[in-house]
């Protein structure tokens, strides 16, 4: 791979793991948005209270856990609970997520968040247009994927505003 050629390649691996890193926090996202109790104040999780497989998960934490703030530790809890919930599989896919966003640059996360943030603001309705576009993305080959990137990469920004402009034509009706 040429030095030219490097950074694209580096930015097109840093916007597929944002990408599957946004869809994962918007799901879990809804989830506990759903779940949290209305305004109620947090209340502290007893160690003993946690499962045998919910210690060993937490193990790292065993020893400071009555340190930790009560909204910390529900949310390890809630995480945990989470994780064993989950087959073999999904855990593979979840750690392959974890160790593409601990590989991006701390620019890159907090692009990653940013983008998070507006995705969050936006309604139900164009979230599941967000959604739907993802998943016909991945639909395509990779050399179809290649191509639109490059699409989009070489498009003036008028180019880029009519492209938007006739997708959303299109998913309107």
């Amino acid at each position: 791979m040429s030095d030219t050629t490097r950074p694209v390649a580096s930015r097109r691996a840093a916007l597929a793991a944002l990408l599957a890193v946004s869809l994962h926090l918007a799901l879990a996202g809804r989830a506990r948005a759903e779940d949290a109790p209305a305004a109620a104040a947090p209340t502290p999780v007893e160690w003993s209270s946690l499962s045998a497989d919910e210690q060993k998960v937490l193990g790292k934490y065993g020893d400071r856990w009555d340190t930790l703030a009560p909204e910390q530790q529900q949310r390890l809890v809630k995480g945990t609970r989470r994780w064993l919930s989950m087959s073999p599989d999904q855990r593979d896919r979840a750690r392959q997520r974890f160790s593409r966003w601990q590989q991006l640059s701390p620019e890159q996360k907090q692009l990653a968040r940013q983008r998070w943030h507006r995705y969050r603001e936006l309604s139900p309705e164009q979230q599941a247009r967000v959604r739907e576009g993802y998943r016909n993305f991945k639909k395509l080959t990779p050399e179809q994927r290649r191509q639109m990137r490059e699409r989009w990469q070489n498009a003036t920004p008028e180019q880029r505003q009519r492209w938007l402009e006739r997708r959303r034509q299109r998913t309107r009706g």
